[in-house]
């Protein structure tokens, strides 16, 4: 056989390489999406550099930066440019960045707060140093404090507040010089340009008193400010680091290694990509998943928090569903794997979480221009505002331009967005809710209509006994026979009968396709569980299954079981003000049934996918908004038309291409719940919007006439954005 081509084998290796970040949707070798880690951002602008730079290199076909998480993601062909030249690209342009893999990352964000809490330390300290000696100048009465004192505390002052421009306000300086190489106007530039002009004149008034930039100093003023503005970036980066955080413990609760079980009852420990599907895994009490499964044998409680956000343990038993990265309590399973590596749940979700999280909303670029915008406009005004107090008193001009520059800095303008998606992902997140596109939380405060999918939705996976009886025999007798027996199927019939089910009691078991399950007990004789007409040359039209032998016949109907809280999200939905329908392509009988315990009104059985594409269309085509909410599986054509997208958790791979939103939890709650924090959203939002714009429709023409100085002018500003970022905060409750 013929050895396969060098090619093959670089593309191959490179898929290994980049296989923790980097997905191919066309397969290895071809175009791969990659999620970095990006350091050094400060503001919206960066994100425009980073996205020209990576554009103009060869074999990259987009890029998009978050700035609220700091996170990339890049659309490139491997084969055409190396990794190497990408982090190299951007660290010529002033950024580090890294793969978004654990341990770089962690290294990466412990190294950027370190240094960011350091910075805030010294310009903090600094700032308490050059206040108390400037406090003199302010509080003596004329003549109590000497030419040679207060000239000693202002050399006092001018030698604190150098290390607080080289090291504190150095990121201000290195950003505007990137926004500026870049040409662009991000916020940086004018904060730079205010702190540069404010301790020019402060030093020319220091070493010549009389001369033409007069003898005041605002050394003061200079370092409370940037102490006030490393503050409010502190708050911003430890909300983007938590946000990756929560993504990191999700991607590392897979463990690494798994007992495989051999076909011979001997084991093997091996590593967790090395699973395929069909393997049999051990997972004992104390132990993590390694990968999704159905339980063959074992029993105990399970807790799905990391990927449900749910804290309360479940119970799983066999033919339950387990997924990687829950973790085993008390029980000893058997599981059959059925999806492995990248396709499991875990991944899965920490897939959207990146995706998510690499997005930009969609009124960011807007925000962003208009910030751009409002900086040349304030470049001018200082400009002018300077130019015009220097006829006017010349010793004031520099203190009303610099106070101009700081009073206008746009920070809070580019933080009210990003500040207020990226809180609201997180709170929906943990309620078990995550976002593919964070635009939906816009869509999701125009919907007015929720139609729910009923089989896998609204009703639980597995079918549930409703009621049984017997005209030949005890009929709860029966039943516990029929437990033990159906304990040998895998058919959702005989699960709903299975729980608490012993099958010791059966020998020679059979299990007949389309028909049912046989066996014989200890007297010898054969039973039946199946199909009524199987069981029974006189079947019961009631009934769904059947169990016994000649002459010992048990009816059971099964219906399926609502989930536990359908009819609560239903009912909140219904208080919310919005329409509620059912849409499903069930028997009528089910879907009415299942309507009418909920307090569903208008529903629709037997709809095939064409009809349910209809149905939303006609209600879009009568101008309602349509929220849809399904399991992902046989519902893509009506998720893909509807307004907003939610996909239930167990339909997570065929679901991610069609859904905004992976309900990873099942709880329907969070339906109600994401359409109330969308529009607590939108409040926020507009607040912080509104505050920055009355916040610099009051401040603007107070340092224009020159009653503001520039220490209030930066007391203003600082606290101004650090108020944005705080009330993005209260989205989290």
């Amino acid at each position: 056989m013929s050895a396969p081509p060098l090619g093959l084998h670089a593309a191959e290796a490179d898929a290994r390489l980049l296989a923790p970040f980097t997905i191919w949707p066309d397969g290895p070798g071809g175009v791969a999406v990659s999620q970095f880690q990006v350091a050094g951002m400060h503001c919206a602008a960066c994100s425009g550099i980073i996205e020209d730079t990576l554009g103009r290199l060869p074999g990259v076909e987009g890029a998009s930066v978050n700035a609220a998480s700091a996170r990339l993601a890049l659309r490139w062909q491997p084969s055409r440019l190396p990794l190497a030249e990408v982090l190299a690209a951007l660290q010529a342009v002033g950024y580090q960045a890294t793969p978004d893999v654990a341990a770089s990352a962690r290294e990466l964000r412990r190294r950027e707060k370190r240094q960011a809490l350091w910075r805030v330390f010294v310009a903090g300290f600094l700032m308490m140093q050059v206040m108390m000696l400037a406090t003199p100048a302010y509080v003596a009465a004329a003549g109590e404090l000497s030419p040679d004192l207060d000239q000693l505390l202002r050399w006092g002052c001018w030698v604190l507040t150098l290390p607080v421009m080289v090291f504190s306000a150095g990121p201000f300086f290195s950003g505007a010089w990137r926004q500026l190489r870049a040409g662009r106007l991000g916020m940086d530039v004018p904060v730079a340009l205010g702190i540069a002009v404010t301790f020019v004149a402060s030093t020319g008034a220091l070493f010549d008193p009389r001369g033409p930039l007069g003898h005041e100093v605002y050394f003061d003023s200079l370092t409370m400010f940037v102490a006030l503005l490393l503050l409010a970036r502190w708050f911003e980066l430890g909300a983007r680091h938590r946000a990756a955080e929560a993504l990191e413990a999700v991607a590392g609760a897979l463990p690494t290694t798994a007992e495989r079980l051999l076909p011979d009852g001997r084991s093997e420990q091996v590593p967790a990509e090395r699973l395929a599907v069909g393997d049999r895994i051990r997972v004992k009490a104390g132990e993590a998943f390694a990968a999704d499964g159905t339980v063959l044998a074992g029993q105990g409680w399970v807790n799905e928090a990391l990927l449900t956000g749910e804290s309360a343990p479940v119970a799983k038993a066999v033919g339950a569903a387990v997924v990687a990265g829950s973790l085993s309590l008390d029980g000893v399973f058997t599981v059959a794997v059925q999806r492995v590596g990248a396709d499991t749940t875990a991944q899965g979700i920490v897939r959207l979480m990146q995706q998510a999280q690499s997005q930009r909303p969609g009124g960011h670029g807007l925000l962003d221009r208009v910030a751009a915008g409002f900086t040349a406009a304030v470049l001018l005004l200082a400009i002018g505002a300077g130019w015009a107090w220097w006829w006017i008193d010349p010793a004031r001009a520099v203190a009303v331009a610099v106070a101009v520059l700081i009073v206008t800095c746009p920070c809070a303008l580019t933080l009210a967005a990003p500040a207020a998606w990226l809180t609201a992902s997180g709170a929906l997140a943990r309620r078990g809710l995550l976002l593919a596109d964070l635009s939906a939380l816009e869509r999701l405060c125009t919907v007015d209509t929720v139609v729910f999918d009923k089989t896998g939705t609204l009703s639980e996976d597995r079918l549930r006994l409703s009621a049984h009886w017997s005209t030949s025999g005890d009929a709860d007798a029966l039943l516990a026979l029929a437990r033990g027996l159906a304990t040998f199927s895998r058919h959702p019939h005989a699960q709903a009968l299975a729980d608490g089910g012993d099958g010791a009691h059966w020998a020679d078991v059979q299990e007949v396709a389309g028909r049912g399950v046989q066996a014989t007990d200890v007297q010898g004789r054969t039973w039946r569980l199946g199909s009524p007409g199987w069981v029974s040359a006189d079947p019961d039209p009631r009934a769904r299954l059947a169990f016994g032998r000649e002459g010992a016949v048990l009816w059971l109907d099964l219906e399926e079981a609502p989930r536990a809280d359908a009819a609560e999200a239903v009912a909140a939905l219904h208080a919310q003000g919005r329409q509620v329908r059912l849409l499903s392509g069930d028997q009528p009988v089910a879907v009415a049934r299942m309507a009418e315990q909920l307090g569903i009104d208008e529903w629709r059985a037997g709809a095939s996918p064409d009809t349910k594409l209809a149905a939303v269309h006609g209600w879009q085509a009568a101008g309602e908004r349509v929220l849809m909410v399904g399991d992902g599986i046989n519902d893509a054509p009506v998720l893909a038309a509807a307004d907003v997208r939610i996909a239930m958790g167990q339909g997570a791979m065929l679901a991610r291409s069609a859904a905004d939103a992976l309900l990873v939890s099942n709880r329907l709650m969070a339906v109600p719940q994401a359409l109330a924090l969308a529009r607590r959203t939108r409040r926020v939002l507009g607040q912080n919007l509104a505050w920055a714009a009355l916040y610099n429709l009051a401040c603007v023409p107070l340092a224009l006439a020159g009653w503001l100085p520039p220490l209030a002018a930066g007391i203003g500003m600082a606290s101004s954005s650090l108020l944005v970022v705080l009330n993005a905060q209260r989205l989290q409750r």
